[in-house]
């Protein structure tokens, strides 16, 4: 679980201020570059929409990191998301007790 000071990161966040900022790059600009349309991109930078295999694919490739490190951002994000939406009802499950 998240620290209870922390908000989870959108991975559209991340591309957005670590690499289309820094690099002065539209979300036009950067779809162009892969291949996708420029309104996948633009919703995933405004955090309306999480990344897909195909997009974290192509991440990697232009931006010489992995598709895995593009999908973990995704991946966290949902299930710290999730785990806070959850809270009340994940608490509510008992345990099994793989002693007994």
């Amino acid at each position: 679980m998240a620290l209870p000071f922390a908000r989870p990161l959108h991975p559209g966040e991340f591309l957005r201020e670590e690499y289309l900022v820094p690099l002065g790059m539209s979300a036009g600009a950067l779809a162009k570059r892969l291949g996708l349309p420029r309104s996948r991109i633009e919703r995933i930078v405004r955090e309306e929409i999480g990344l897909s295999a195909d997009t974290a694919l192509r991440l990697g490739r232009l931006f010489s990191t992995t598709p895995d490190f593009w999908m973990n951002f995704q991946q966290a994000y949902e299930l710290e998301t999730e785990a806070k939406r959850l809270e009340a009802e994940l608490e509510a499950i008992e345990p099994l007790d793989r002693a007994a």
